[in-house]
């Protein structure tokens, strides 16, 4: 019943061979990986125009055609977080009349508006082509937010404790110099 099986019998291969055959195998996977690269490849423009393309599609939709054409995924989060109830808006008022319609969530601090503001006007002027660089440490020293004539001074208090919901409008003020 139990055959033997010789070692003789059995092929053999040597070092060099095998060496051979693995790197036989590396290539032809090399290879196919390759094939599907380029199969898969595209011109990093006709790529944008795609998404672009796409893009202009999902803007469309009523809940998103109020964001700009150049929309950058925060921006669109934002807007479905708007639209879920889960984000406010807070319109800050400049001195030359311009409303900026800031987006924040719902528990935001003073701090998270401030920040908002900073990445709104960000994001403007990289539209408009604008100023370049805005120092915000003075902007903030120069400036103070203003809400039914408090000021907004208190960086980790929440907006809810100032009595901001959502559309109310909130004044950028320049500070009064003491003298």
């Amino acid at each position: 019943m139990d055959e033997e099986v010789k070692i003789d019998d059995i092929p053999t291969k040597s070092v060099d061979e095998t060496k051979v055959e693995n790197e036989n195998t590396e290539e032809k996977v090399k290879q196919e990986m390759d094939e599907e690269e380029d199969e898969e490849a595209m011109p990093h423009s006709e790529f944008l125009d795609i998404f672009e393309e796409g893009l202009a599609l999902i803007v469309q939709d009523p809940l998103l055609c109020d964001l700009p054409i150049q929309v950058t995924l925060e921006e669109v989060n934002s807007q479905v977080a708007l639209e879920h109830g889960q984000a406010m808006t807070v319109r800050v008022s400049k001195a030359d009349g311009e409303i900026m319609p800031i987006v924040v969530v719902q528990s935001a601090t003073v701090l998270d508006l401030k920040k908002a503001i900073r990445r709104y006007m960000e994001l403007k002027q990289q539209r408009e082509g604008g100023v370049k660089h805005v120092s915000w440490k003075y902007v903030w020293r120069t400036f103070h937010l203003v809400f039914n004539g408090e000021r907004l001074e208190d960086d980790i208090r929440k907006l809810k404790d100032y009595g901001i919901r959502n559309r109310d409008e909130v004044t950028f003020m320049k500070k009064l110099r003491k003298k």
